[in-house]
């Protein structure tokens, strides 16, 4: 299994893939047009990628495994992460994107796409709201690794002050193993192991 699980971009996602991702949009559907959903695009196809857009809540669920034969990679973007998780499992995506990926295919997570990757999103409860995806009662993330992301850790996001991250920790800290991660940094996870680059 091959994972790059970002805060928000990073410079060595050409180096871990090439050619065609399949973009998964979903965390960011509820946000519109807010300049951070284009500049995640725009960085993107800046790395030499090939968009190939797969939104999941859209997307007839026999077409997922489609898309995701015809890329090198899938990229799961930034936005709400409880909305996210509800749209991957209530469509069944949930267990093709998983199946890929121990397959294989490599994963971008960016933000959200980063949380839900690890064995809970309970821990962003202080990012992100709950209330978004009302008929979600289980906050079981996909299980890719032992690690839960909590990204733009700088705390100079005015929606993610420092004292969030505090919170984050202690609230959280003790149950669940936190990698916080700054803008610009990511946790790789591949054959080799687990490491922040």
């Amino acid at each position: 299994m091959r994972l790059l699980l970002t805060s928000f971009g990073h410079r060595s996602i050409p180096e871990f893939v090439s050619g065609r991702v399949a973009y998964i949009s979903d965390a960011a559907r509820s946000y519109g047009d807010v300049p951070f959903v284009q500049v995640e695009r725009d960085a993107l196809e800046a790395h030499g990628l090939t968009i190939v857009e797969l939104p999941v809540a859209r997307t007839p669920v026999e077409q997922i495994d489609d898309v995701l034969d015809s890329v090198d990679g899938v990229y799961v973007a930034g936005g709400e992460t409880f909305d996210l998780l509800h749209v991957l499992r209530s469509t069944g995506a949930d267990q093709i994107l998983a199946r890929r990926v121990r397959d294989g295919l490599p994963y971008i997570g960016c933000s959200a796409g980063s949380i839900v990757a690890g064995p809970s999103i309970e821990p962003c409860s202080l990012l992100d709201d709950p209330a978004i995806a009302p008929d979600l009662t289980d906050y079981a993330g996909l299980h890719f690794t032992d690690c839960v992301v909590i990204p733009h850790a700088s705390g100079n996001l005015p929606p993610y002050p420092i004292d969030l991250y505090a919170e984050t920790v202690r609230k959280y800290g003790r149950d669940h193993k936190l990698v916080l991660l700054r803008d610009g940094e990511a946790l790789l996870v591949d054959d080799s192991g687990v490491r922040l680059v």
